[in-house]
């Protein structure tokens, strides 16, 4: 199988998230990397910006290009973020996959969301702790295991809800020409706009995880490499179709 995927890890977390995904692409034999955000992982303590997050994705895929048709990926932040990249005229990527990402980041709910961020970042450890009570509750061993394996950022919850107020989502799906599909646990909180973002895309799929909540690829890996690995294998063909 042609082709290559760049994947993208939400907010807090970082690369180490996707090493279940990692494990089966290897083993699929298709070249994938998975970047950490600036201010996340290995980057960490720098300062997250939206452009610096599309310089990042950026140089995944250029690293990739000449492996076959790119799949960019990216789950809740990240899902947003790879479909602002894919939007923009100079990006060429083969299909977004666009994960967890369903409600515009705009107006009054991301405004409650950023004001949550900021009580909780006002806590004596930043939000810790709750951090990671909550990941060790809602995470299987192993999803919580990768989690953690690169670090939580709590500090950049605030700067990076602050950064995509200016990221209109609707507007980047209709810019996209490539192939989007849309990915959901149907148990989801961010599904709010899912419908009507589909039909934004010129060519969107809606796949719902049943029994999935926020992360996804973290509760339910096996699902959701199935649904990577369909994707990546469906823009292959296509690309051995049209050379």
């Amino acid at each position: 199988m042609s082709g290559a995927v760049v994947l993208i890890h939400g907010i807090r977390g970082a690369s180490t998230i996707w090493r279940q995904q990692l494990a089966a692409l290897e083993r699929a034999g298709i070249p994938a990397l998975a970047p950490d955000l600036p201010g996340h992982g290995s980057r960490r303590g720098t300062d997250f910006t939206v452009e610096a997050a599309m310089e990042v994705i950026d140089r995944a895929a250029g690293e990739l290009a000449d492996r076959g048709p790119v799949l960019v990926a990216g789950i809740s932040l990240g899902g947003y973020l790879v479909l602002h990249w894919a939007a923009r005229p100079t990006s060429r990527p083969a299909g977004v996959l666009a994960a967890s990402c369903c409600t515009q980041p705009r107006g009054v709910g991301l405004a409650a969301y950023r004001r949550v961020a900021q009580a909780v970042a006002r806590l004596p450890d930043g939000g810790a702790h709750l951090s990671d009570t909550l990941s060790r509750r809602l995470l299987p061993d192993q999803g919580y295991t990768d989690l953690v394996a690169g670090g939580v950022a709590v500090e950049v919850m605030v700067p990076g809800l602050t950064a995509m107020a200016g990221v209109d989502t609707e507007q980047d799906i209709r810019a996209i020409e490539a192939p989007v599909w849309f990915v959901n646990g149907r148990l989801d909180h961010f599904r709010i706009h899912e419908r009507r973002f589909v039909r934004a895309a010129s060519d969107g799929r809606l796949v719902l995880i049943p029994g999935a909540t926020h992360l996804v690829s973290l509760t339910h890996p096996v699902a959701f490499n199935r649904v990577l690995l369909e994707f990546a294998g469906d823009l292959a063909r296509r690309d051995t179709t049209m050379a």
